[in-house]
């Protein structure tokens, strides 16, 4: 069985990246530890939905939850829509002004 461990020899090899061979970029391989989600990300995702809907009741029931008027929610789409094309729209500007040359 091997170890796969982090130790002070692997972090000795892995000091360059242009030194690294195909030997030693294996042996790193199987040093690096293996990345397992954590809190919510592993939990199963019905719990994880009943936790959340368990603490948007009790927001609410504690009046701290916000709730959207119709206006306030028209602004933040506006102000999504906005964000989110303010590339293509100066773009398109850049592009108009050649035109008129």
């Amino acid at each position: 069985m091997q170890d796969n461990t982090w130790n002070i020899e692997t972090s000795a090899i892995l000091t360059h990246e242009s030194d690294l061979t195909p030997d030693t970029k294996a042996r790193a391989a199987d040093a690096a530890p293996a990345r397992r989600p954590r809190g919510f990300a592993a939990m199963d995702r019905n719990l994880v939905r009943e936790i959340a809907r368990k603490g948007g009741r009790a927001a609410h029931a504690a009046g701290t939850a916000h709730e959207f008027t119709s206006d306030e929610a028209r602004a933040a789409g506006r102000k999504g829509g906005q964000a989110s094309h303010a590339k293509r729209g100066k773009l398109l500007g850049e592009a108009r002004v050649e035109e008129a040359k």
